[in-house]
């Protein structure tokens, strides 16, 4: 285990050692679309996915990218104090659907502004090139970025079931890929998607831990109003095999105990705000009340990230 008191390689800890403080993310709308919504690969989305459902309030496509970066500031100064460096973090639907001249424009005032000290481009992986990516790597010359890729499950099988629109070989070899341009690389994956079994999602702690990334963020499956999932699950409920919160504990202490310990853990679980759920099997607990529980229950337990990867010292 780590020499220092964390069980699990955590995104505060990474950033105060990249930075020596305090970053916080402004979250932004550009207006970009997805290519598996305007028909580019596909209609209708993801079955699970109501981009509402994660969008603060300050965080409005009809305002500008310089304003939405100044409204966001203040709010997170106001907010955390100890915070002085800001990262762009272009979050809502897919980041690099668009010709590289039209992304330029988008991205200029994030990377021009004297607070903000790197981009996180939230994205998918058959929405990003080589020419993209060589843009990317010049911006890290003088700037943090890190390419987020939602790839939500290592499974073909589920992501052609969630209308996913692309492969997990695709996000592999993306990942990879962006790795080579020397760029920072995330993934997202969401856990208890229908048909998956725990043991499946437990397994793929070794598969993913294969890719070359930085961090992960992990996302328990909650079904959210106005989606395709919310209408399969109102009218089958008995199909959906959703983690209560003990459950969850459980899994995902035992989960990052197989995962590589060199990757970072952005987030364990999500949160969405209750309005928007149809299902409230964890209550309103906010995730600082889970991470908390998580930490308890890996100490409980003795389990720390990377005990039971492969060539990792006990």
């Amino acid at each position: 285990m780590s020499t220092n008191t964390e069980r699990y390689r955590s995104y505060s800890t990474y950033f105060k050692e990249l930075f020596g403080g305090r970053v916080q993310k402004v979250t932004l709308d550009a207006g970009f679309s997805c290519p598996n919504r305007d028909g580019t690969v596909g209609w209708g989305g993801c079955t699970y996915c109501n981009n509402n459902a994660f969008n603060p309030s300050y965080c409005l496509p009809e305002k500008s990218v310089q304003q939405q970066i100044e409204e966001g500031i203040e709010f997170h100064a106001n907010r955390y104090r100890r915070a002085h460096q800001y990262l762009a973090y272009f979050q809502a639907f897919s980041n690099t659907h668009a010709p590289m001249d039209e992304l330029k424009k988008i991205y200029e005032p994030a990377i021009n502004h004297p607070k903000i000290c790197g981009l996180v481009i939230g994205t998918r992986p058959d929405c990003m090139d080589e020419e993209k990516l060589a843009f990317f790597a010049e911006v890290a010359k003088t700037k943090y970025v890190i390419i987020e890729y939602g790839v939500e499950s290592v499974y073909e099988e589920t992501l052609l079931a969630i209308n996913r629109g692309h492969t997990y070989q695709k996000a592999a070899e993306m990942i990879t890929l962006t790795h080579q341009y020397g760029l920072h690389t995330g993934a997202h994956l969401i856990f208890g998607l229908p048909g998956e079994t725990r043991q499946m999602m437990m397994e793929s702690a070794g598969i993913i831990s294969k890719l070359p990334l930085n961090t992960l963020k992990f996302h328990q499956l909650q079904i959210v109003k106005e989606t395709q999932m919310a209408v399969d699950y109102l009218k089958n409920p008995e199909k959906f095999n959703l983690f209560s919160l003990e459950e969850y504990l459980d899994f995902i202490v035992e989960y990052i105990s197989h995962l590589k310990s060199s990757i970072v853990i952005e987030r364990f679980a999500g949160e969405v705000p209750p309005r928007f759920l149809v299902s409230e099997p964890w209550g309103k607990l906010r995730y600082d009340q889970v991470l908390v529980q998580i930490q308890q229950r890996l100490e409980d337990r003795d389990l720390w990230q990377g005990k039971f990867y492969p060539n990792q010292p006990l």
